[in-house]
């Protein structure tokens, strides 16, 4: 079987309404207005580090705490009360780090309709990257200057550009798919290196790249397609890995 052949299998097998229900993409996807879709995909997007699980778990206390609109939530100030808190949202992500966010958010829509107005213009998506980062001002979303690879900001630009009316939203209709850049997780970097010689060992914003161009070679106007392909079939090979572990067997490890 050809790559183009086998990447376009995969994409079928793992880019499927079921995918909703294990994946943090279905909390923006509660939503129909354009700002509230932003808001929960931004911040999901912020917390979707580390296993999927955990992250749905964290995700959805994040949204019961903004309620029935996570725009009118930034709009009103109902992140305010989380300035000095040490409350612990994911990880080492924390309310007050969200503060912060929530700030910069409340001043940006204030002036502006939507986040997408960063990346246009001649911005482009890595000028829209740097622009998000440093409109936000916190670690947790880098910019590309920094050579971070910026998955989890590129998870939330395949979510909200993407339309194929599977999984992703689609609801920004002024970038293209064709400029998206691959969210690269250890999943897509693992299998990438095993398709392509030429892949660095270090998952940075160049890894990324050099991923997103192999993909535009089978589907230039839609690349990140394949990040179902890629993703899907890496996190299901790490499953079967771990279930052939016997937790009473001491010599085997991963």
């Amino acid at each position: 079987m050809q790559l183009k052949d086998l990447l376009e299998e995969l994409t079928e097998k793992y880019n499927v309404q079921a995918f909703i229900d294990t994946d943090p993409v279905q909390f923006p996807r509660r939503f129909s207005r354009l700002q509230d879709v932003e808001v929960s995909a931004l911040l999901t997007s912020v917390i979707t580090w580390g296993r999927r699980d955990m992250v749905r778990r964290d995700a959805q206390l994040l949204h019961e705490a903004m309620g029935d609109s996570p725009f009118d939530f930034i709009i009103e100030g109902g992140w305010q009360r989380w300035e000095d808190s040490a409350r612990n949202v994911h990880r080492t992500i924390f309310e007050r780090d969200l503060f912060f966010v929530c700030r910069a958010l409340q001043g940006f829509y204030a002036t502006h309709h939507s986040l997408e107005e960063l990346f246009t213009g001649n911005n482009g998506v890595l000028g829209g990257l740097h622009e998000l980062s440093a409109l936000l001002q916190t670690r947790h979303v880098a910019s590309p200057l920094t050579k971070s690879l910026c998955k989890r900001s590129n998870l939330m630009l395949r979510w909200l550009v993407r339309n194929d009316g599977i999984v992703d939203l689609g609801v920004w209709q002024r970038i293209s798919p064709a400029e998206l850049i691959i969210p690269l997780d250890v999943h897509v970097g693992r299998i990438s290196r095993e398709l392509w010689t030429d892949i660095p060992r270090t998952e940075r914003l160049k890894t990324a790249l050099i991923i997103t161009e192999h993909l535009k070679e089978f589907c230039p106007h839609d690349p990140c397609k394949y990040d179902f392909a890629l993703f899907g079939f890496g996190e299901e090979q790490s499953r079967m890995k771990l279930a052939s572990i016997s937790p009473t067997d001491p010599e085997k490890t991963l």
